[in-house]
């Protein structure tokens, strides 16, 4: 009965991450659309297209990627880009981690690929809004993180295969934006996170002369910046006081499974 019940948890958890990204799916679709007819129209093979949706897994350097390989960019130019570009991560990373520190290593692995803006704002409003156990939040961010990986992987095969087809009337490119718009105002919720915003978008319009897209390296690195020096400054990063909590919660997970078993 028990069995059954962890079962019926895990799949609604599953269930439910899959659900509260559907909306952004409207977004994801032109976007990997985008992606494949681009990869195709700077050059790149079809199979190379799809696998570097498949491996990468990161709209944003994967866009920026194709456009630099497309004007025959320095290959050290175009991983430095991407890095860079996916430097929020690091930060991502870090603000989530407290709620996966009781999984195994394969497990963090499998949960660091699937880790993307969309299934980071949505995973974290979740958990702070609701009580979740370890094992249904892996089972929410799975279920987001599996949805938006196999809509983001349909998108590009569409583009890479039917991109010549696709009317050029229809502006797609419009999805690319609005999809990180969506996702950056419910995120700007404290000074450090509304000061990075505004200081990566004043340099990106700034810099946005620089070669071979320079210009969103320098707005990526200027918005970090600014938002861990002000978050340093008023004791909003590292969380340290966020794992402390979560490490207290999970010992008293444990003394309670183990006072059940007893």
């Amino acid at each position: 009965m028990e069995s059954q019940t962890n079962d019926t948890s895990v799949r609604n958890a599953f269930l439910t991450g899959a659900r509260t990204v559907i909306p952004i799916l409207l977004g994801i679709i032109p976007f990997g659309l985008i992606t494949g007819v681009t990869a195709v129209n700077a050059g790149i093979p079809p199979l190379q297209a799809i696998a570097m949706s498949a491996i990468v897994f990161a709209g944003a350097s994967q866009l920026a990627a194709i456009d630099l390989i497309g004007n025959t960019a320095p290959v050290a130019v175009v991983v430095v880009t991407a890095i860079i570009i996916n430097l929020r991560h690091v930060m991502y990373s870090a603000s989530i981690a407290p709620y996966f520190q009781r999984l195994s290593g394969p497990w963090k692995w499998l949960c660091a690929y699937g880790l993307t803006d969309q299934t980071y704002a949505v995973s974290l409003t979740e958990f702070r809004a609701k009580d979740y156990t370890p094992s249904t939040r892996k089972w929410f961010y799975l279920g987001a993180a599996i949805t938006l990986w196999g809509t983001w992987q349909l998108g590009t095969i569409v583009g890479v295969v039917a991109g010549a087809q696709i009317p050029s009337g229809l502006s797609l490119e419009f999805a690319v934006p609005l999809t990180f718009i969506a996702l950056l105002f419910p995120a700007l919720e404290d000074r450090p996170t509304i000061l990075a915003a505004i200081v990566a978008g004043a340099l990106s319009v700034i810099a946005g002369v620089l070669p071979f897209d320079l210009g969103l390296v320098v707005a990526t690195l200027g918005g970090i910046t600014a938002g861990v020096a002000v978050g340093r400054r008023h004791g909003s990063f590292p969380t340290s006081t966020r794992s402390d909590e979560f490490t207290r919660d999970s010992e008293s997970d444990a003394d309670d499974e183990m006072g059940s078993t007893q």
